[in-house]
């Protein structure tokens, strides 16, 4: 085993950038949502949220790419074998570029049908509209970016994402007052300016991997259609919990509008921007200790790696109590920036809502770590399993339950329970994994 000094300052080596980088995505995302709010108004925000289970699509076609990408790459290097390393590197940027290009046009084709089937009202339908066929311009810069940052830290250079993602994040905040509060443009301004910020920093990263500095190269590839079911089927939970939060979204929009209404829908719409950070968080730290996971997992050093997952595991726990605790004393503040209203009773009710929701807080980034130390250690059917058990099947079974006994209320607790069943289906798959790593 290696020794904890060195295992623990390697795995805040990679922490830092890994949740900065996730942080600096989300609050880029926040800044559009207040912005649109502030600028546009409740109707914009609203339409925003309704848009976004597609803009989740993007964002798991990335995860599904990187993440698979990463562990894979990641393997190879802990074997020394640098070639197979910067093969997969190389078919899977094609791979992502090929993908992009299909969705866009699939996209544009369909784009009024899209826009309805997320959920568009006849007041919202125009601006929701809009803004996706901005958003979907920029896919591919999208999913490459993501993607390519991930595999900068992947190739021993963690600090770097930040500078990437930070410059994509100040190039977003800065167009975004431009074009939404200067110029007017609304939730179009907003979309370019996302659009625009995902293009900087995909250049970014891919002059990195252009350097001599670089470990992973851009070569001429071996098409490996076992090479791309690996890296599907070992992303696909991760990317399974990026995209079911974004059929979430959709299914709760739809619930809300019918058995709450429009203001329930602005009101989820903060929730939805706090959870995205939340969600980011526990993502950034799962996904610093992964690529040392999977490392160690390629040199057998299992003591290694359990004590990789009890550092990580005690790092989640602290950060979901910090972030359960901000959002209970500061929930008046958190509506107030997102929502300007003179309707009092919205936004008081907002607050009510918004903590009860919070509690979901406390254990998601458990189940979120479980599903990817699973994926590192490549076992995705049990990270699989707890990602659709979270992220789909058990929202969706506690949604039903909750609305048939509560009604519109019992909304805003579906998830805290979801949460919580899913937590036991973490744990017997750890129990697994480990038992297997020992064997």
């Amino acid at each position: 085993m290696t020794d904890t000094k060195t295992l623990r300052k390697s795995f805040f080596r990679n922490l830092i950038p890994s949740v900065t980088a996730m942080w600096v995505y989300s609050i880029y995302t926040i800044i559009d949502g207040i912005f649109v709010g502030k600028g546009v108004g409740s109707t914009a925000l609203a339409s925003v949220n309704i848009a976004m289970p597609f803009v989740n699509l993007i964002f798991a076609s990335s995860i599904f790419f990187a993440t698979g990408t990463s562990t894979l790459i990641s393997i190879r290097l802990g074997q020394n074998k640098k070639d197979e390393a910067n093969n997969i590197f190389s078919f899977n940027v094609a791979i992502m570029i090929i993908f992009s290009i299909v969705l866009l046009i699939l996209s544009l084709l369909f784009i009024d049908k899209i826009s309805l089937f997320l959920g568009a009202t006849e007041s919202t339908f125009e601006m929701v509209k809009e803004y996706l066929s901005i958003i979907v311009i920029f896919n591919g810069f999208f999913i490459v970016s993501y993607c390519l940052e991930v595999l900068t830290k992947a190739d021993g250079f963690p600090n770097l994402a930040i500078i990437g993602v930070s410059i994509s994040a100040v190039a977003n905040i800065i167009l975004d007052y431009l074009f939404v509060m200067k110029f007017g443009w609304g939730v179009r301004g907003a979309a370019i300016a996302t659009g625009i910020s995902q293009v900087a920093s995909c250049l970014f990263f891919t002059l990195h991997f252009l350097k001599p500095i670089s470990t992973l190269k851009f070569i001429k590839f071996r098409p490996s259609f076992n090479i791309f079911r690996r890296i599907i089927g070992i992303g696909f939970p991760d990317g399974i919990t990026e995209l079911t939060s974004g059929i979430v979204i959709l299914i709760f929009n739809q619930s809300i509008l019918k058995f709450i209404g429009e203001n329930g829908l602005v009101t989820y719409s903060v929730i939805c921007y706090v959870s995205t950070l939340v969600l980011m968080t526990m993502i950034g730290i799962t996904q610093g200790a992964q690529p040392l996971c999977s490392f160690y997992y390629g040199s057998d050093d299992v003591k290694s790696l359990k004590y990789l997952f009890n550092i990580t595991l005690k790092t989640i726990a602290i950060v979901s109590i910090g972030i359960f605790i901000i959002c209970i004393i500061f929930a008046p503040a958190i509506i107030n920036v997102f929502i300007t209203s003179n309707d009092i009773n919205l936004i008081n009710q907002s607050i009510i809502i918004f903590r009860i929701y919070s509690l979901s807080f406390l254990l998601v980034g458990f189940n979120i770590l479980s599903s990817g130390f699973c994926s590192s250690i490549e076992s995705p059917m049990l990270a699989t399993l707890i990602s659709i058990s979270r992220g789909l099947i058990i929202i969706v079974i506690t949604l039903i339950i909750t609305i048939i006994l509560y009604g519109g209320k019992g909304i805003w607790i579906a998830t805290i329970l979801s949460e919580a069943i899913c937590l036991l289906i973490s744990l017997w798959s750890i129990k697994i994994s480990f038992k297997n790593l020992i064997r």
